[in-house]
């Protein structure tokens, strides 16, 4: 038979050994607590990131620093290289006479100054008043040189071209004045109007003389 002293140990013992498996129970317990709820947190957290992620996509593009959003973003075309504009050539001079209308390519005589008061004068007169030159004055002359010998009473039988000018037909220069065919002032005028209408200058007339043969 036991003692009542041996009974009494081995219920200790009993109790401190059932004592030790619930502590080590009751700490799988808390450490199964503890570690669960951090992992389904992190799988949570990862799991929402990994969905934000995919939702909104790439909303950032990074480039030297700076952060860009999406809408920001423009595409910008490549500047187009102009094309040169061609330089158009100048026009072809008038046959007889420069670009500038200014003096025929052939060369002109020398003309000597007009005698005071003659048709010549009043001629030369006139085309300096219009702020021609000299050289307007030589092309006039040699042109009328030509065409009538400064007669104010040349004409032409056979087309009925009248004057100094030569106008064509004569009464046109009645325009300028009522005694057209008797006044070289009067068909000067005249003269010197219809050449600049369509030449432009007297050396613009003289070209064209000197080209077909008229003006």
């Amino acid at each position: 038979m036991f003692s009542r002293t041996d009974a009494s140990s081995r219920r200790a013992r009993t109790r401190g050994v059932v004592s030790i498996l619930a502590l080590v129970a009751a700490s799988g317990f808390v450490a199964v607590s503890i570690v669960d709820p951090s992992v389904a947190t992190y799988a949570e957290s990862g799991g929402l990131e990994s969905e934000n992620l995919l939702g909104q996509g790439v909303d950032e593009v990074s480039g030297s620093g700076d952060s860009v959003t999406r809408d920001d973003l423009v595409v910008e075309s490549p500047t187009p290289t102009p094309t040169p504009t061609p330089t158009p050539s100048a026009a072809p001079a008038a046959a007889g006479a420069t670009a500038s209308g200014s003096a025929p390519s052939i060369p002109l005589p020398t003309v000597a100054a007009p005698d005071p008061g003659s048709a010549q004068a009043v001629a030369r007169d006139m085309v300096l008043a219009r702020g021609w030159g000299d050289d307007q004055y030589q092309c006039l002359y040699s042109l009328w040189q030509r065409e009538s010998g400064w007669n104010v009473y040349a004409q032409n039988v056979s087309s009925g071209a009248y004057g100094i000018p030569q106008a064509l037909p004569g009464s046109k220069m009645a325009t300028a004045g009522a005694d057209w065919q008797t006044n070289a002032a009067t068909q000067i005028s005249w003269g010197l109007g219809y050449i600049a209408g369509r030449y432009g200058t007297p050396c613009g007339a003289w070209g064209h003389s000197e080209s077909v043969g008229w003006y």
